[in-house]
């Protein structure tokens, strides 16, 4: 009987003892699970998604009866997104729970507009029974400091970018303002149509698009909206001013002061694109910024470009910083200095006026580059003021293609490429430049195998056939010889050497010049047109003027360069190309093309400076027989008695056919060889 007992008493406080036990083992177990903690990791998981809506499920249900879940949600997404957190992360320290409540002390670390920001806090966590942890949400979860009635703000210090120079300091590029031309539309007045209308005719915009403006959806009347930029000071400004409803404010701006002058060389600036702020995601560009787009603006963007600073700070609810949580130092972009002289660049854009050409000037003594100028040319200040469609598609249709950068491009050189098949003939021995090549009449070919092709002259000369009346006169006959006598290897290989298969050391990216397109003379015509400068030859005009500082500089080819240097010491690019004797001889003999009457380049004969110089004419043609073929007009040339102060200039124009050729050239150069003082 007692062992029967027994056996009912184990059973009974087994029915009481089990349960007790499976309870306690449930309820350590949802609290191992179900830690205030994690449901604050989780709180901050979802505002990494910016998941905003998930992140109010999670709030405690009083917060819930204070606060709307839109409020809740615009609050949290105009801060956090406002400041530009990413990357939220937090790091529990300590948890101290007091019965249904538990405070959470965390590090929280994310990054903003202005770094990584790093700061302690602490979150209130409550449950209720059989239910989870939920947050006791307050404006102190976002900062330690922030109480509801409080504001987070941002202030972007803005910073300068760097100025572009010209080597006396006048700046070519920099930060300035211009005039936002804009309608107050409650001010038009009472003949509102008559002041759009003229709106219309001074600003050279339409009548559509300034309605489209003043008729969108935000505009009150008592609104500035703006309508076009002008240039600070612009000659209408008064005339706007007397229009009822007009308002003109100063606005940020990059000024081009020489505008079209030096536009393919500084280039311009433009608001950021969605691509660009891809590819510099990291760089701490935003959607603000500006970037280079084009010339030495995007060559040298990292370093022109300025970084914003900026401040995050808390606002009190009557308007006063209350706390600055986190600031970023501005970093102004630096000026970048030129060699380039802006009076030289100015002259030479007059001088090419409307014709489409470029010209490059160089101190031969030094590599240095005074001026780069193509013609024609865009206003570089039109980009940054904004350019309406229409004048965006006549800017690119039109033929003259001012869009094109010609001394960027490679181009065929003609006969101004002589002197360099001369020195390599002499430096080799190919050429005796006392032989007589006794060459007669205005057409050559060597024999029977070059068919119907032949080597033509434009006039016959008295004297010897000689290296010195060759270039005199510019005989393409004695220059097609020497290369057939100098050979396709030799020709080619001393090529090579004058950096016709490298990249021209310049800090402004060029074209690389060739002689021809597989790097070989694939037959004795294409060898023998390429020694007067055609063939398959293609030099860009600052190699051009590179190459001409062989002649100055005892066979060594200088260095171009555009930054300026403390000092001006040279550079040698290629050295020893030739010996000095060889681009002695060349010289004097180029000496003698300016000052000899008969010469091609006499028409640059100045009193008082020695000038040597060559012509070219190059045609531009589909075959031997096409008489509707164009032509490019060159000239080279430089004053050889003036050290330190020479100058070497060089200018192609293209359609010179019918107008002088190369001789149309010559009077234009001369204007800048005769600046030399």
């Amino acid at each position: 009987m007692d062992k029967k007992k027994n056996i009912y008493i184990l059973i009974g406080a087994g029915i009481v003892v089990i349960p007790f036990i499976i309870s306690l083992a449930a309820f350590f177990f949802y609290n191992k699970t179900h830690k205030p903690e994690n449901k604050l990791l989780e709180y901050f998981s979802l505002l990494n998604s910016k998941e905003y809506e998930k992140m109010y499920d999670l709030a405690d249900g009083e917060i819930i009866q204070k606060m709307s879940k839109d409020d809740f949600i615009t609050r949290n997404k105009n801060i956090y997104e406002g400041i530009g957190a990413s990357n939220i992360e937090i790091y529990v320290k300590n948890v101290k729970k007091d019965g249904d409540k538990a405070t959470v002390y965390y590090e929280t670390s994310m990054d903003t507009i202005c770094g990584k920001l790093e700061f302690s806090n602490s979150a209130t966590m409550s449950r209720k029974i059989g239910k989870d942890y939920a947050l006791m949400w307050n404006s102190q979860a976002i900062f330690p400091d922030l109480a509801d009635s409080d504001k987070i703000r941002v202030k972007i210090i803005k910073s300068k970018r760097g100025d572009i120079l010209d080597r006396n300091g006048v700046k070519l590029a920099t930060d300035s303002f211009s005039s936002n031309v804009g309608i107050v539309p409650g001010n038009l007045g009472e003949n509102k149509d008559k002041s759009i209308d003229e709106i219309s005719k001074v600003l050279g915009i339409t009548v559509d698009y300034i309605n489209s403006q003043l008729n969108a959806s935000y505009v009150k009347p008592d609104m500035f909206i703006p309508v076009k930029a002008i240039p600070y000071g612009d000659e209408r400004i008064p005339s706007l001013l007397k229009i009822p409803g007009v308002k003109i404010n100063d606005k940020d701006a990059r000024v081009y002061s020489l505008g079209e002058q030096v536009a393919h060389l500084t280039g311009y600036v433009q608001a950021i694109n969605a691509d660009e702020l891809d590819k510099h995601k990291d760089e701490e560009y935003t959607e603000n910024s500006i970037i280079g787009k084009s010339g030495l603006e995007k060559t040298y963007e990292d370093t022109l470009r300025g970084i914003d600073g900026a401040e995050i700070y808390i606002q009190s609810i009557q308007g006063e910083k209350k706390k600055s949580i986190i600031t970023k130092d501005v970093k102004n972009g630096a000026d970048l200095k030129l060699t380039i002289d802006s009076s030289l660049q100015s002259l030479l854009y007059s001088q090419l006026g409307s014709d489409k050409g470029t010209s490059v000037a160089m101190n031969p003594n030094t590599g240095e580059v005074l001026a780069l100028v193509s013609t024609p040319a865009f206003n570089p200040n039109d980009f940054v003021l904004g350019m309406s469609g229409d004048e965006w598609n006549s800017l690119n249709n039109d033929p003259k293609k001012p869009m094109y950068n010609r001394f960027q491009a490679t181009l065929v050189p003609g006969s101004s490429f002589k002197p360099i098949t001369a020195v390599i003939g002499l430096d080799t021995k190919k050429i005796d430049p006392n032989a007589n090549k006794n060459i007669t009449g205005l057409s050559w070919k060597k024999d029977s195998s070059w068919g119907n092709y032949s080597v033509t002259r434009v006039s016959d000369y008295k004297g010897p056939s000689n290296l010195s009346n060759a270039l005199v006169y510019s005989d393409n006959i004695y220059f097609a010889q020497a290369a057939l006598d100098i050979g396709k290897d030799i020709l080619r290989d001393k090529l090579n050497s004058f950096g016709f298969v490298d990249k021209i050391p310049f800090e402004y990216p060029l074209y690389n010049s060739q002689y021809s397109s597989d790097k070989d003379f694939k037959s004795e015509v294409q060898l023998a047109d390429s020694g007067y400068g055609q063939g398959e030859v293609l030099v860009n005009p600052v190699h051009l003027a590179a190459l001409y500082t062989m002649f100055q500089n005892e066979g060594n080819i200088l260095t171009p360069y555009l930054v300026k240097k403390d000092n001006s010491d040279n550079k040698v690019w290629k050295a020893n190309v030739v010996s000095k004797d060889s681009a002695n001889t060349v010289l004097q003999d180029l000496i003698q093309v300016v000052e000899n009457s008969g010469g091609t380049g006499h028409g640059a004969y100045t009193s008082g400076l020695t000038i040597a110089g060559k012509t070219g004419t190059a045609e531009i043609k589909a075959s031997q027989d096409d008489n509707n073929g164009t032509e490019l007009g060159w000239f080279v040339g430089m004053t050889t008695n003036k050290s330190p102060n020479n100058l070497l200039v060089v200018m192609m124009i293209e359609d010179v056919k019918d107008r002088g050729s190369s001789h149309y050239v010559v009077p234009k150069v001369k204007k800048a060889l005769e600046t030399v003082n």
